[in-house]
């Protein structure tokens, strides 16, 4: 079934606008996407390789209790709008399923 990054975007957007809306939001972040594996035997090392050419800081966690392992990959200090995490996520959720992750989502630090 193809990914439904229409859903994904509508999801970032409205997790945007309640974290704005409840704690408010930095004007400039690190921006973290979350990726775990999709497929048996998915290999962390070329989705690393392929977004640090992009600009992406990436550290692969193994998993630990009920936590699957995943991969953060981060864009350091980025400008916060829900347009800007999108066009990140939307970049490296591509690159995610074509090596075998699918995206867990994104956070900020400040």
């Amino acid at each position: 079934m193809p990914h439904d990054f229409d859903a994904q975007r509508a999801g970032t957007v409205a997790a945007f606008k309640d974290l704005q809306a409840e704690h408010g939001l930095p004007e400039v972040a690190d921006v973290d996407y979350f990726f775990v594996p999709a497929r048996a035997g998915a290999d962390w090392r070329p989705l690393a390789e392929e977004l640090s050419r992009e600009g992406f800081a990436c550290a692969f966690f193994e998993a630990e209790g009920e936590d699957p392992p995943y991969l953060a990959a981060t864009l350091p200090d980025q400008i916060i709008s829900a347009t800007g995490i999108w066009i990140g996520e939307e970049l490296a959720t591509r690159a995610a399923l074509a090596h075998g992750f699918a995206p867990d989502g994104w956070g900020l630090e400040g």
